[in-house]
């Protein structure tokens, strides 16, 4: 059985405790690292080093758990009346943190255009050696700046970044979403060609933390990022995603995905873009959990896991319990709290239920930071297929993003080695072909039924750590089919919103920019790509 360090004291744990001293946080959380080295493939190694895609306490505790987690049910906090309202101070870092150097994050809008400013500096022969950094630092401003639209809409995006990269101070205007969807994607597409028809660099290889400078890497991910971006338009754009999408799927040798071989039993490690942790971290996110957000989630465990007899259930969650007479008694299965619990309900009777599994986790020191995996990429590739093109491929790709997911969080509870803690074997193949095949999770039924498959599932596999992706989905697809509880809910806050509002010191610091979105600039508003 895992082991499931959870003492007395945290029993008795308060939901309470959700918001805490921001100041104290700070400085027992915040990665003091620099980047000392001003040369690119320092600047380069500094924007990959980014606390807002690792698995780090503040983003987890603070952002992906307390607003997009929510919205989307990929995280079960205290059912308070405030708890579809966002938090402008910590959206407000989150933006801090994507613009400028400093924060929890990296900066990488800051850091990318120092890079600009230092390669446009050099000769054409040293611009050819330094390309493929500065084509791979483009791919990952647009993995971020495609965040930030997909949270508020219109950014600063073209003008953002002025003194970094002209030395001038310039308040930068707001551009376009859709316009900033349309030039990412094109952007993509020229990084996925660059990669696919060069080769490295030394100086790439080394300041490559992400990827160790491969250049079939960077290509599979420029062409999946691109997939995403296609799939999340074509609600509203479908003659354009279709076009592409079938493009990219009709010719995987010019545009390779990240798809993992397209196997059930892929390696995660080696084909999927993770951040790993710095060799040195001794981090764990028990901290960001154990304030409020270490529940089962309801609809995930209750209504889509368990009456398929999900085999990746003992890795996502641990049954939980109680301590009597002095021995923690294990409950008898999994289940998950109801999300119409108040908070009384749930301080009462939490330990009855299920939570996040402690050795995946609570205290994996080695849980990497989640960019983009091939369980993902072959249920876009799915979609794509049922929408477009033939049922039976689109069963082949659901099908392997299936056991993809299996694999994929096996493979993170056994990153965590030692400790005391026990890992789950992968289970038998014949456990996962009942799952896939003759399940409530198995391909079947008319377009509609089978598309809604592929998006739950979907959702399932973001998890809480991809929770701003999961909220993307949900807003896009309509799935999976949540229930919000209303009552009592603050006045103007029953309900999850369909963005985030800008933050407070934006509006200020950059009023005369703000005008122009201000009108858009509501809870309800929806991002272009929303049907």
């Amino acid at each position: 059985m895992k082991r499931l360090i959870i003492q007395a004291s945290f029993l008795l744990l308060s939901v309470s405790t959700l918001v805490g001293c921001k100041k104290d946080l700070e400085d027992k959380f915040n990665n003091p690292e620099k980047v000392l080295d001003p040369n690119l493939p320092g600047l380069f190694t500094g924007m990959l080093n980014n606390d807002r895609v690792a698995a780090k306490y503040w983003n987890v505790r603070t952002f992906l758990s307390q607003m997009p987690g929510v919205y989307a049910q990929t995280s079960y906090i205290s059912n308070g009346n405030t708890i579809y309202q966002q938090s402008d101070g910590y959206s407000q870092q989150y933006w801090d943190d994507f613009y400028s150097t400093g924060g929890n994050g990296s900066g990488v809008m800051a850091q990318y255009r120092v890079m600009e400013l230092k390669y446009n500096s050099l000769s054409a022969a040293e611009q050819a050696n330094q390309k493929a950094i500065m084509q791979a630092a483009k791919v990952v401003l647009i993995e971020q700046a495609a965040k930030m639209v997909d949270l508020w809409g219109d950014i600063p995006y073209s003008a953002a970044g002025s003194l970094n990269s002209t030395s001038t101070i310039n308040n930068p205007k707001y551009d376009e979403q859709k316009a900033l969807y349309t030039s990412f994607i094109a952007d993509l597409a020229a990084a996925g060609t660059y990669f696919n028809s060069n080769t490295t660099t030394a100086a790439f290889s080394k300041s490559d933390i992400l990827l160790k400078g491969s250049m079939n890497m960077w290509a599979r991910y420029a062409n999946s990022l691109r997939l995403r971006l296609l799939m999340r338009i074509s609600k509203t754009d479908e003659a354009t995603a279709r076009t592409a999408v079938l493009q990219m799927l009709g010719n995987q040798a010019t545009t390779p995905l990240i798809d993992g071989g397209n196997v059930g039993t892929y390696n995660p490690g080696s084909s999927d873009v993770l951040l790993q942790p710095l060799t040195n971290s001794t981090s764990d996110l028990h901290d960001a959990f154990f304030e409020g957000s270490w529940y089962a989630t309801d609809y995930a465990l209750n209504t889509v896991m368990l009456p398929a007899n999900d085999p990746r259930i003992p890795v996502i969650y641990d049954k939980f319990g109680r301590t009597v007479g002095g021995k923690f008694v294990q409950n008898a299965g999994y289940k998950a709290m109801p999300v119409t619990f108040t908070t009384t309900q749930q301080e009462n009777s939490f330990a009855d239920y299920s939570v996040l599994d402690s050795a995946t986790f609570l205290y994996n020191q080695k849980l990497p930071g989640i960019l983009i995996t091939a369980s993902e990429v072959n249920f876009l590739k799915a979609e794509a297929y049922e929408r477009w093109g033939s049922t039976t491929d689109a069963k082949t790709a659901y099908d392997n993003a299936l056991r993809q997911s299996v694999t994929f969080y096996h493979y993170l509870n056994n990153l965590n080695q030692g400790g005391g803690f026990k890992n789950v074997a992968a289970p038998a193949s014949t456990v996962v072909d009942a799952w896939v095949n003759t399940s409530t999770a198995t391909y079947a039924g008319a377009s509609a039924d089978k598309l809604a498959l592929i998006y739950n599932q979907k959702w399932i596999h973001y998890g809480v750590l991809q929770s701003t992706e999961a909220w993307s989905e949900y807003r896009r697809t309509g799935f999976p089919v949540l229930t919000f509880p209303t009552a009592g809910k603050l006045s103007g806050f029953d309900t999850p919103p369909t963005r985030l509002i800008y933050p407070g010191k934006e509006k200020t610091l950059n009023s005369a920019n703000y005008q122009a979105v201000q009108a858009k600039d509501t809870r309800k508003t929806k991002i272009f790509w929303m049907p």
